[in-house]
């Protein structure tokens, strides 16, 4: 039985809510088991946010993350809070615009220009986490594109959708 931990946590405003519910919807639309929990600041904005996602072909007997597969991390203060908790071989998936020291980890790091990209291709910083989605899904194929480019509309709404697939794409693309 396969089961992946991820936890998706940076700064309120970045979209690690958004991020984490679009991959949790992707894996049901794949036919696995997800269960995705979220937790951030009293501040709407600005505050340490996180979104926990576990994907499973069985059954999830808890539905938060003890040790991540997968961290995917948005903010420097995400990083120091959050490294601990990765495991060994693990994934680190960062987003080098917004953090700037990765400390020394027994896993995978993945740098993506996430915020950075969002800013110069698509115009705003919001795109950065679509963007990430993209990169961890052309690096793990945890989930396929058809289910993710379908989570991103049943959750942002037709309006939205074009660009938001627009940065999972720019996402993918930067992987390649």
């Amino acid at each position: 039985m396969v089961k992946t931990e991820i936890r998706i946590c940076g700064l309120g405003g970045q979209g690690v809510i958004l991020a984490g519910q679009i991959l949790g919807k992707a894996a049901i639309y794949d036919g696995k088991n997800a269960v995705q929990t979220q937790s951030y600041g009293a501040e709407a904005r600005g505050s340490a946010a996180k979104s926990e996602v576990i994907i499973s072909e069985g059954k999830i007997g808890f539905p938060f993350v003890r040790k991540c597969d997968i961290l995917i991390v948005m903010s420097q203060e995400a990083v120091e809070k959050n490294t601990a908790d990765l495991k060994q071989n693990g994934i680190l998936l960062v987003d080098s615009s917004t953090v700037k020291e990765i400390p020394e980890v027994k896993a995978k790091i993945i740098k993506v220009p996430a915020t950075e990209n969002a800013e110069k291709v698509l115009g705003a910083k919001i795109y950065a986490n679509m963007i990430i989605l993209g990169a961890l899904t052309e690096a793990t194929h945890i989930v396929s594109e058809k289910a993710i480019e379908k989570a991103i509309e049943s959750s942002v709404g037709k309006e939205n959708a074009k660009i938001n697939k627009q940065a999972y794409q720019k996402g993918k693309e930067l992987l390649e």
